[in-house]
């Protein structure tokens, strides 16, 4: 049975970050875009625990670092994910409220 990224230590996560960096360039190479993603998706949720949920608050707004037409405000933090809406250019707020790594958020805006 696999260890879930909670019980990893930071070096194993970092461990793991390079491997699956590693697997998602292969996958990438090869025009296989859902290997692909699936990769890069398990690299947000290891970074997200070498980050610290404390650093991150409700009702503040954060850019989302792939996804640059966005900017994401957290209604609340659960573990190692913001809940809230994606904000679009027009400062427009998506209905549809979601959880995302911590790890996906880039910098906080006044």
């Amino acid at each position: 049975m696999e260890k879930r990224y909670s019980e990893y230590t930071v070096g194993e996560l970092r461990e793991e970050v390079a491997a699956l960096k590693e697997k998602a360039q292969k996958a990438e190479q090869l025009g296989n875009v859902s290997e692909f993603a699936i990769h890069e998706r398990k690299i947000q949720m290891a970074l997200a625990y070498m980050m610290n949920p404390e650093d991150y608050a409700a009702g503040e707004t954060y850019e989302l670092q792939q996804d640059p037409g966005h900017t994401f405000k957290i209604s609340y933090i659960n573990g190692r994910f913001a809940w809230g809406n994606r904000i679009n250019l027009l400062g427009e707020m998506v209905e549809k409220q979601e959880a995302i790594p911590i790890s996906m958020l880039g910098k906080k805006l006044d």
